[in-house]
């Protein structure tokens, strides 16, 4: 008999995970206290890129990750993803060296002018006089993307189960064994912890202390808007994009991929008029006008990178933020040494063991 596997987490992560074991011929069991994408998942800014990293280890995993998405798209026939993104949050020697250092590490990167960016993107008011295009990053709805992945998964024989709050991991002998829900007990073969911010929690009672950072986010999400917009931008004040609606999406900090703020102290009111201010400001004349502010507590690990790997006998974690980005590329590395019985070199410099400590 197949192991049974049981997967933890209904967000972008625990999907994939659950997807590529499942179509891998693995018995699979998803569970989740709320609903599919109910956290981070569905409140996420949905931008896949490597053009922000911390380490040269993680841009090469952000990049391969990127080819990730892009395999994904063909298997599951998704939509065509977005055309690029335009980044113009410095200009002069900034952005020269932003460019230089993308090129060196073999991302595609094009210096465009004024006229060029204008020839994109013609309904965006005052170009800058330039910006980087790239040409490879894209965007998507990553709680669609959740879904469909989760029916997927069903599709091959996997058990969604929603609602099913997890009370504890159930150990013995030093293996962890299964779980204990609020509808009773689950066996398993392993485990795999997808459960984002709430990882430390779990696993406390085993004995472990996993740091994570405070990093609450905010986004903003328009009613849709007259202009199109093809590309995500990074502007100085603002990342935004537009969904297949017209909507515009904007995170509410400014230059949020690197925002290291542990607390949000403006109100949902404050941060809607100002980031509305905000767009405005880069989009003038628009009738832009606030629909929605999702909040949700990112994912992120005390050192900032991923943690994908072993935690103990039939216990794995795969936590990690961004999981826009880095979803598909986990999944396919972490399952393949579950199902293969080897190591992805790619995932040596994000094992949880650099973080995880007996308390």
């Amino acid at each position: 008999m197949q192991p049974h596997f049981v997967v933890l987490g209904a967000g972008i992560i625990g999907a994939a995970i659950a997807h590529r074991l499942a179509r891998r011929g693995a018995r699979v069991t998803v569970i989740d206290a709320g609903l599919a994408a109910h956290g981070a998942s569905g409140r996420s800014f949905g931008w896949i890129n490597a053009s922000f990293y911390l380490t040269p280890a993680h841009f090469h995993l952000r990049h391969a990750a990127m080819a990730a998405h892009r395999a994904l798209a063909v298997e599951l026939d998704l939509p065509t993803l977005p055309p690029g993104c335009l980044w113009f949050e410095s200009q002069g020697a900034d952005l020269d060296a932003q460019a230089e250092t993308l090129s060196e590490l073999g991302y595609p990167v094009q210096v465009l002018t004024r006229a060029q960016i204008a020839a994109l993107e013609p309904d965006l008011p005052n170009p800058p006089p330039r910006a980087l295009r790239f040409p490879t990053e894209s965007a998507t709805d990553l709680a669609a993307l959740t879904q469909r992945l989760l029916t997927s998964a069903s599709h091959h024989g996997a058990q969604v189960w929603l609602g099913t709050p997890v009370l504890a991991l159930h150990e013995s002998r030093g293996r962890v064994t299964g779980v204990d829900t609020a509808q009773g007990p689950v066996q398993a073969d392993h485990v795999i912890l997808a459960t984002g911010t709430a990882t430390p929690a779990l696993l406390a009672p085993l004995g472990l202390t996993f740091p994570m950072l405070h990093r609450p986010g905010a986004i903003l999400r328009t009613a849709p808007v007259a202009l199109r917009l093809s590309h995500i931008l990074a502007t100085p004040g603002q990342e935004l994009r537009q969904d297949a609606m017209g909507r515009l999406l904007a995170p509410a900090s400014a230059n949020h991929q690197a925002d290291s703020a542990d607390q949000i102290t403006d109100s949902a009111a404050d941060l809607t008029a100002t980031t509305l201010a905000r767009l405005r400001a880069i989009l003038p004349g628009q009738d832009i006008r606030a629909e929605q502010v999702l909040l949700a507590a990112r994912p992120v690990p005390g050192d900032g990178l991923p943690a994908i790997g072993p935690v103990l006998p039939g216990l794995s974690m795969a936590v990690m933020h961004s999981g826009a980005t880095l979803a598909p590329l986990a999944a396919d590395l972490l399952v393949a040494e579950l199902l293969g019985n080897h190591q992805s070199p790619e995932l040596a410099p994000f094992r949880p063991d650099r973080l995880l400590a007996k308390s």
